[in-house]
């Protein structure tokens, strides 16, 4: 991680940095009020189905493919091989938001695994078969979006998502949403795809807010809130990430939890459609 990592909790140190307990509360306010909405109650698993069809359009929005929902329902040539970068761009979001079911389990034992698993399945339409699913090799060209500057060397790559999984594996205190945020920032700070880093961020992000508990039935569309506050706002905060100072980190931590706060009112609104009938 950008972030210190003395002590025996680093994700629960970033949880304390000022500004940072005030931004979880307020996202977990929102969340669990998404939560207790009678919708959810009753229509979860629709609630849920919708969430990950417009996380995944938003996600495909923030590598550069700006579909509408309508359009998203629409087509079907963003199937795997299919010729239209934007279109692959797409399927890959999609494939990705089906994943999140079979991946939890997975998630909690190996995630490393899981993020080799995303690579493969975003990226599918648009980078070589072999280069999917493996960390970047030295010399590769990377294509970055949120650009988080300066990269790391592949074998510091490496390196590090062994220490980002180690830190997963190992009991803490802090917050589901501190978890995410550290999980989704360092992921998008070391690249360590050749393409598709930040659905495979986005997506890692989801899966750390529901095996932590947050959002365990992945109501939440964090993506439309990254999506609606901005991509340069969006790459703003990652660069504060990657800067390793306790400001910046406790910027991007900020970030997240207002997109985790957008994403709930997002499926709120959702519930409020069903349950009029929309």
């Amino acid at each position: 991680m950008s972030t210190a990592s003395s002590g025996q909790d680093p994700f629960a140190a970033v949880a304390a940095l000022p500004g940072v307990p005030e931004a979880v509360e307020s996202a977990r306010k929102a969340v669990d009020g998404l939560l207790r909405h009678r919708t959810m109650r009753r229509k979860s698993p629709e609630i849920s189905a919708e969430s990950a069809l417009r996380g995944a359009r938003a996600s495909a929005a923030l590598e550069g493919a700006d579909w509408s929902l309508e359009e998203l329902r629409r087509r079907t040539d963003y199937s795997r091989g299919a010729a239209d970068r934007e279109a692959g761009i797409v399927g890959g979001a999609l494939r990705v938001s089906a994943e999140y079911s079979t991946l939890v389990d997975v998630w909690r034992r190996s995630p490393l695994q899981v993020l080799a698993r995303l690579h493969v399945v975003a990226a599918a339409d648009v980078v070589d078969h072999d280069a999917l699913g493996r960390p970047r090799l030295a010399g590769e060209a990377v294509e970055v979006r949120p650009d988080p500057g300066p990269l790391p060397a592949a074998d510091e790559v490496t390196a590090r998502l062994d220490g980002l999984a180690r830190l997963l594996l190992a009991p803490s205190d802090a917050p589901a949403l501190v978890v995410a945020a550290l999980v989704h920032g360092e992921i998008l700070a070391l690249q360590p795809f050749v393409w598709g880093n930040g659905l495979v961020a986005r997506a890692a992000q989801r899966l750390v807010l529901i095996t932590r508990g947050l959002d365990p039935k992945s109501a939440v569309v964090p993506e439309v809130g990254h999506l609606d506050l901005g991509p340069d706002t969006y790459e703003k905060a990652l660069r504060g990430y990657v800067s390793g100072t306790p400001e910046g980190v406790a910027a991007w931590i900020e970030h997240c939890a207002e997109a985790v706060t957008l994403g709930a009112r997002e499926s709120v609104a959702v519930c409020e459609a069903v349950m009029r009938g929309i």
